[in-house]
């Protein structure tokens, strides 16, 4: 019957760190989160996918300038222009809904408003995509009547996927790898029912793949979360980023997922230096700084984490401006303070 190719990506977070009126001289980050938006969708564009999906949180929060959402659409736009659809499920950073939604419309952007099942057709294979925006208290129990509004079990296609921007259980974060399980607002995937093929998830940082729940049981449907496009914290500093392509195949007896490829994408280098200030002059700690960069890749994001006391002087050289002043500006640093107590006197 045939093959659909979905282009799957999501946490895209445009217009972090991304300044229409600075402020500052320095490096930004945001130019580099549309640049890799842009990476991800190429093979959209250049005609080797049937169809979009992003799992949510394409903007990094609700409240942005229309200049921003009309930017964000610009690419996805390109693509549709093309013939190809998107379908995208708003995230909990757009709380659950596009602002400035005027500027998504376009007859082949489709945006999962509320739940319901969208259908894709390709040669006598029909695909039906179900989905249904963030839903941020209690989704565990609200999952089956959430699932059930789409009507997806109503509608005759050859293969069902689901659309999420959720925490499920057996997803894994942050570099103590920690485990979403048995919580109010993560999914329980016991839950999710026979006929769904895969689920295609955003919310979740880090790329990863869940096939078995957290007792070891295979899963009905495997959850694919493609992770976000670029490292948001210093918890993903470890992770790579990147995007799915996913094929389903369709035949006479109904349809599944054939195979799946991750590609990775570019993303900077996060360091984290830790300082001790105590009994430091500020001109030891500006030297120990400098010595400390010049050995670092030319592009990374610095954060440098402050223990204990510091001195005045040693204080002006932790100043954004001053750390700013010892490093390339190809590079972004800061500076931490852990215990803030010893600094709400000076």
């Amino acid at each position: 019957m045939g093959i659909i190719r979905i282009l799957f990506l999501a946490d895209t977070h445009l217009g972090f760190d991304y300044a229409f009126r600075p402020r500052i001289e320095r490096r930004r980050r945001g130019p580099e989160f549309f640049a890799n938006f842009e990476r991800a969708l190429q093979p959209a564009l250049k005609g080797q996918v049937d169809a979009v999906v992003h799992g949510g949180d394409l903007l990094y929060r609700s409240k942005v300038p229309s200049r921003l959402v009309a930017m964000a659409f610009e690419p996805l736009k390109a693509v549709a222009d093309q013939g190809i659809p998107i379908y995208l499920v708003p995230g909990n950073h757009e709380r659950s809904a596009i602002p400035h939604g005027h500027l998504a419309e376009h007859p082949l952007i489709h945006i999962f408003k509320q739940p319901r099942c969208f259908v894709l057709q390709k040669n006598n294979f029909t695909l039906a995509l179900s989905g249904f925006p963030f839903v941020r208290h209690g989704i565990r129990k609200m999952f089956s009547a959430q699932l059930g509004q789409t009507g997806w079990h109503d509608v005759a296609a050859a293969a069902h996927v689901l659309c999420l921007h959720q925490a499920i259980d057996g997803a894994t974060v942050g570099p103590s790898g920690y485990k979403f399980r048995y919580a109010p607002d993560v999914i329980n995937p016991a839950d999710i029912p026979r006929g769904i093929c895969a689920v295609l998830s955003g919310h979740i940082h880090r790329f990863q793949v869940l096939t078995r729940d957290l007792k070891g049981h295979s899963l009905l449907s495997p959850i694919f979360y493609p992770g976000s496009i670029e490292r948001t914290s210093f918890a993903e500093k470890d992770e790579r980023k990147g995007y799915l392509i996913l094929e389903f195949e369709g035949d006479r007896s109904g349809g599944r997922l054939k195979k799946w490829e991750y590609t990775e994408l570019p993303a900077r280098p996060m360091i984290q230096l830790e300082l001790d200030p105590t009994g430091k002059t500020g001109t030891e700690v500006k030297s120990w700084i400098q010595t400390r960069i010049e050995n670092l890749p030319a592009d990374s994001i610095v954060k440098l984490k402050v223990f204990g006391e510091a001195s005045p002087d040693v204080l002006e050289e932790l100043r954004a401006a001053s750390l700013r002043a010892l490093a390339p500006p190809t590079i972004n640093i800061e500076a931490r303070f852990i215990d803030h107590s010893l600094y709400q006197r000076r």
